[in-house]
């Protein structure tokens, strides 16, 4: 992220759909959970924020709207702003804990940000079973998730010897973030064998083995057009349990970490890759649940919309919304957990080859499109032709620390937006993946079943592995 020492800056049509499109059943509001195995030095943390976080403008910005509702929006800085009103302690609700922290996350998940303060809050945990956690909520028109992750990132260190963090006096490049030194790097290596011809993306959409991301797509405004065109004909989403009207109160849970070795092992077993692995587990588990609540799944298919960032690696600096869209069948009819597999693994090659398969957000704003078309295509493409929100994003190799205390898991979620009731994440972070399940509490009140199915699935995927490494 660059510093921005404009005191006023417009919106872009994208940024400005997404803080409109907020309605109390589904929070345009990404929220990520951090969890340490040690209590957290609340001033360390301020001063991490104030150093790393609050020397952006955006972050002491709030939102001015004139004429009204419907009118012009441009960022202004707070002349009020207080750190203290966005970096709040909070206590668990009962019972505390694990199921305490989930509860809270999905209660803040549901809650609205105040419109007249910059659009993210920080909940500090200081109870969790000796440890400690952080719920931070910021808000979609701010930036996408993959700029999340790198915020939430940004704040870390890769030793807890690390220096007490003092302001900058020199204006940051993302180059010199933790985010930059450990992902960029690669990242670079990845975009000098990117493509962008008939055939896009020959690197794979294998975000935990190889990151991803298309460069200048939003040039080729013709060929982007067109495709969205045709996302725009695609028929709605076969109905299901998961679809359905949207309350207030949300529903968060995660599952137990899984050895990102394990994954690529049953991965090379099976000629899939660890995105195919995970992906053919979630569509297995969201079959169970299915099954579990009564519901026909045979010749099932659902499909997934799964977000993906068009930033350059030069680009990783930037606020605002980047990303563009893949529709991914889910083969949820399929029984047998290795066949289905197999299916993932030839649609997502399929999606590979496809010069049709991302449609990037930002080229909307390029083709003159208003905020209010923009949310419009927004729920289109959301709430109608798909069942969940599925997003896929790589982190860190190895262990952080904030604050000088370990960072022991990170997990977040995109809204989902258009009415929809699932959201889905997987993150893999230290060696491990974390698979995430939000959901509308009238719909789906227990997600922790879909989880439950995942790992059920993991498992089953590891016993034909063994015994077929036994028999060979």
């Amino acid at each position: 992220m660059r510093k921005s020492r404009m005191k006023s800056e417009p919106f872009s049509s994208v940024d400005a759909a997404w803080l409109r499109i907020d309605v109390p059943t589904n929070m345009a509001i990404i929220t990520g959970v951090m969890i340490f195995d040690e209590p957290l030095d609340l001033e360390r943390l301020k001063a991490t924020i104030e150093s790393r976080l609050l020397c952006y403008e955006r972050f002491r910005q709030r939102v001015r709207e004139k004429n009204g509702f419907g009118g012009s929006l441009s960022w202004e800085l707070d002349p009020n702003f207080d750190l203290d009103a966005h970096l709040q302690r909070t206590t668990l609700p009962p019972p505390g804990g694990l199921p305490g922290l989930q509860a809270l996350a999905g209660r803040l998940m549901g809650t609205p940000l105040e419109r007249d303060k910059p659009l993210w809050q920080i909940n500090y945990i200081a109870d969790l079973d000796g440890g400690s956690a952080l719920v931070v909520r910021l808000h979609h028109c701010i930036a996408d998730g993959l700029a999340l992750v790198q915020v939430l990132l940004s704040l870390a260190d890769e030793s807890p010897d690390a220096a007490w963090p003092e302001p900058p006096e020199e204006p940051d490049t993302s180059e010199s973030t933790l985010f930059g030194k450990l992902i960029l790097p690669p990242l670079r290596l990845t975009n000098g064998a990117l493509k962008l011809s008939g055939r896009i993306l020959r690197g794979g959409l294998n975000l935990l083995d190889d990151p991803w991301y298309v460069k200048n797509i939003a040039k080729d405004g013709m060929a982007n057009a067109a495709a969205l065109g045709k996302l725009l004909l695609i028929s709605p989403d076969r109905k299901t349990l998961f679809r359905g009207e949207c309350g207030v109160e949300k529903r968060v849970t995660w599952s137990e970490p899984v050895s990102l070795e394990v994954i690529k092992a049953i991965g090379k077993t099976f000629d899939g890759t660890v995105n195919d692995v995970l992906l053919a587990a979630m569509s297995g588990a969201l079959r169970r649940y299915l099954e579990y609540r009564g519901e026909e799944v045979d010749f099932l298919d659902l499909r997934a919309v799964v977000p993906v960032s068009i930033r350059s690696p030069e680009e990783f600096g930037e606020l605002g919304n980047r990303f563009g869209l893949i529709f991914l069948p889910l083969p949820v009819g399929l029984k047998d957990p290795v066949a289905r597999l197999a299916i993932l693994k030839q649609r997502m090659d399929a999606i590979k080859d496809s010069r049709e398969a991302v449609v990037a957000f930002g080229i909307l704003t390029a083709a003159g499109f208003s905020p209010r078309q923009v949310e419009s295509i927004i729920v289109n493409i959301f709430g109608k032709k798909g069942t969940a929100v599925m997003t896929n994003v790589p982190g860190p190799r190895k262990l952080l620390y904030l604050a000088g205390k370990p960072l022991r898991r990170i997990m977040f979620w995109v809204p989902q937006p258009g009415g929809l009731g699932l959201g889905i994440s997987i993150l893999s972070y230290n060696g491990e993946v974390l698979v995430g399940v939000a959901t509308d509490a009238g719909l789906i009140p227990d997600p922790e079943e879909i989880v439950r199915g995942f790992n059920e699935e993991v498992q089953y995927l590891r016993e034909r592995v063994s015994a077929l490494t036994d028999s060979g």
